[in-house]
């Protein structure tokens, strides 16, 4: 067995940022970091816009060298899954049978695609985006694929879709509910970005649910919907969301749900002594959204939280308080998002829709809660001490978008 000081689980954004802040926070004890692919910590945002486009190379998505990790002695244990904590004896488990003693552990997991569950979800041609096997493999089957169905119409499939249909493919979109990014933003934004896609080709199909998938010779042919309706497709590509990655720490007596991520408190501490848990799998109370328990799933709520951890190690505890904060972008569109926006009651927009530059102020009882930014970098920037606050601005006169957002900043 080896012992380290400090195990980090999962080697995304959030493990990868948590050894970096107990290094520059002056942690002098020993760290690993345990993750289940082969490659070091790296970029997951391009995997679904310029990676899979070819515009990136997978070496500039490295999140540090492999020299870095080296120098500051964190050790990188890849190609490993945890599958056993034990809370008692402070260790873990992988599934090659390697034992691994901790002082504090830290769980940065994230999670694993949703699938679907329908007949046909198991033949080949199906995909998912979350890792770059993952990407790397439908890439190698685009060369020969003309038409592709994406299932889910979030953040990734529209990404994937707007880069697939600028690589000449012929794209369909389909949204089991009523509009695409019906989760994360409003009907107005939603509107916008299904007529963007469909003036580059992309069909957008909402409101319809996928009841099988077809296929011949082991590997799918299209996709089947309620209505009886055949969509033909030569790849298929499903984003539907994740399942936070908490089995072994559910196994092992922490609060929280399978799938539904392990609960923690404002310094992201487990139920269980001495384990934390961060990012995507950790669900929290978030003063953003209302006081809600919920999971993040952000590159911002991984590295924040992964802070929070350190600081605590280091004897410098805070607790975690971050605005949320997002980004997508979609042919020559770059959305940024500042807070959550779910729960709102009213929205104000600033611009003009048709000039593609546009910003939607959401509202919760009169306050500021979220901004939806469209090319307008400058209402994201100024919008995030509007949402810290939760000012209270006159609807009208923050419509008026020669006013800059920080007129209304406090103080």
């Amino acid at each position: 067995m080896t012992g380290f000081d400090v195990v980090i689980v999962g080697a995304g954004h959030g493990g990868a940022q948590a050894a970096v802040q107990l290094r520059q926070l002056g942690f002098g004890g020993s760290i690993a970091i345990i993750g289940d692919e082969p490659e070091l910590p790296y970029e997951r945002p391009p995997l679904s816009k310029d990676f899979l486009a070819g515009d990136k190379d997978f070496a500039r998505m490295m999140i540090r060298p492999a020299t870095f990790w080296a120098e500051r002695n964190v050790a990188m244990l890849t190609g490993a899954r945890v599958t056993k904590v034990d809370p008692e004896a402070r260790t873990v488990t992988t599934e090659a049978g390697e034992l691994h003693g901790y002082g504090d552990l830290i769980w940065a997991t994230g999670g694993s695609p949703r699938r679907l569950s329908c007949e046909g979800h198991d033949l080949a041609g199906i995909h998912a985006i979350r890792t770059r096997a993952d990407v790397d493999l439908l890439k190698t089957e685009l060369a020969g694929a003309t038409q592709i169905a994406v299932v889910g119409g979030g953040y990734i499939g529209l990404e994937a879709a707007a880069v697939l249909s600028k690589l000449g493919k012929s794209v369909i979109v389909l949204e089991a509910m009523d509009r695409v990014l019906a989760r994360v933003a409003g009907p107005a934004l939603s509107h916008f970005y299904e007529a963007e896609h469909r003036a580059h080709g992309v069909a957008i199909h909402t409101g319809v649910m996928v009841t099988a998938i077809s296929g011949e010779n082991g590997r799918a042919t299209g996709v089947v919907l309620a209505d009886g309706t055949r969509i033909a497709a030569d790849i298929i590509i499903v984003g539907i969301g994740i399942l936070a990655a908490v089995a072994p720490l559910l196994d092992a007596g922490a609060a929280g749900g399978a799938g539904i991520g392990v609960d923690v408190d404002d310094h992201c501490r487990t139920s269980l002594p001495h384990v934390f848990a961060i990012g995507d799998c950790a669900a929290h109370d978030n003063a953003f959204a209302g006081g809600d328990h919920i999971r993040l799933e952000s590159v911002q709520n991984a590295n924040d939280m992964a802070t929070t951890v350190a600081r605590l190690l280091t004897g410098n505890p805070r607790p975690y308080h971050a605005v949320p904060w997002f980004w997508s972008n979609q042919y020559d569109l770059r959305l940024q998002t500042m807070g959550l926006s779910s729960g709102h009651d009213a929205s104000v927009l600033r611009g003009d829709v048709a000039s593609r530059s546009f910003s939607l102020v959401y509202l919760k009882a009169g306050r500021v809660i979220a901004l939806d930014c469209v090319n307008a970098v400058k209402d994201y920037v100024q919008g995030k001490a509007l949402v810290e606050a939760g000012a209270m601005i006159d609807p009208v006169a923050l419509a008026d978008a020669s006013l800059p957002l920080k007129t209304w900043h406090p103080g």
